[in-house]
């Protein structure tokens, strides 16, 4: 006899969050979207559309949108896609024992707590998994080919979510490397808010390329500071989502070190913003992080600089340039 479906549910209705209800409703199946805004609610109930986050994506008529925590309680499995300095909140609201997929990517201010951390304190009975990867959600939501880590300790879980979560053009590679998985998502946010300074700031391609290798092992040196495995920062949750945001503007974080680049305050950038770019309140908990264990992270340290206005770009562009040289 076959095995039941899971049933699924969303818990944030941001672009990413409707683009993996889009997805996980593809085959019909019925997934329930919890959403903060009432407005969200009513379009995707209404309209089948998610106009304030995800616009000119019609979706699912198998999505059902709801502002009712309790409507959860009866979902099988819940992806978790709130902001990240938000998610100890969110998570201790959702129903108690219900495995969670975590989607958010980022370290908690004021802990040092990845998420998966976060989540084990604030619903300790609750099994986790993290999902992170080279994702655009308004590509997803379209079914264009994507793939992910799904990253899970215990390995019968991660299969049963595998199973539920997979699409033709959805494909989860499986890992039991959570803490590699987040922290590939958390400092690859960073790393592109430093690319795009350099693309707002017309300092060329060789930048760029040289930014990605270079934050790239800094973020390997971190994560193994912290108990990642370096084959996990080397696939997709890690140099592969760390590719793609540091190449588009359709990456938030690559959009603000733009704008960055272009000479604007970070303070004029981040104001008034409905989307978050999760590098923005990252890169200083990252900063604090990396002293704490004695990891070198120039190029975190300059990020840091640029969004606390402590220097001009000048001046953290020659601080870069002017370190000791030393093997690579």
């Amino acid at each position: 006899m076959k095995a039941p479906s899971l049933k699924a549910g969303v818990i944030g209705a941001g672009a990413w969050g409707t683009a993996l209800a889009q997805t996980l409703a593809a085959d019909g199946r019925h997934v329930r979207l919890w959403a903060l805004e009432p407005e969200v609610v009513a379009a995707v109930n209404g309209d089948r559309q998610n106009p304030l986050y995800l616009p000119h994506i019609p979706l699912s008529a198998s999505i059902e949108a709801t502002g009712d925590m309790a409507a959860m309680a009866d979902r099988d499995l819940l992806l978790i896609v709130s902001p990240a300095q938000h998610l100890r909140t969110v998570v201790a609201q959702a129903p108690a024992g219900t495995p969670l997929v975590l989607c958010s990517k980022g370290i908690e201010a004021g802990t040092s707590l990845l998420m998966s951390e976060v989540a084990m304190e604030a619903q300790p009975t609750s099994p986790i998994a993290v999902l992170s990867g080279p994702t655009f959600a308004h590509e997803v939501a379209r079914g264009l080919p994507t793939a992910i880590t799904l990253a899970c300790a215990d390995a019968a879980l991660a299969a049963k979510i595998a199973g539920r979560i997979a699409r033709p053009a959805f494909r989860p590679y499986l890992s039991d490397d959570v803490v590699g998985a987040e922290i590939g998502g958390a400092v690859k946010n960073v790393l592109a808010i430093a690319c795009g300074v350099a693309e707002g700031a017309g300092l060329g391609l060789n930048a760029r390329a040289s930014l990605i290798s270079r934050g790239f092992a800094e973020m390997t040196r971190f994560g193994l500071a912290r108990g990642a495995r370096a084959e996990t920062l080397a696939g997709l949750s890690g140099l592969g989502d760390l590719v793609l945001t540091c190449s588009s503007t359709n990456s938030r974080n690559f959009s603000l070190g733009k704008g960055l680049g272009e000479g604007r305050a970070a303070s004029d950038l981040l104001a008034n913003r409905r989307t978050i770019a999760e590098g923005a309140f990252t890169a200083p908990v990252l900063r604090e992080a990396a002293r704490a264990a004695h990891v070198e992270m120039p190029v975190v340290e300059a990020v840091c600089a640029l969004l606390e206005d402590a220097a001009p770009l000048a001046q953290v562009m020659d601080a870069l340039l002017a370190r000791p040289l030393r093997a690579e």
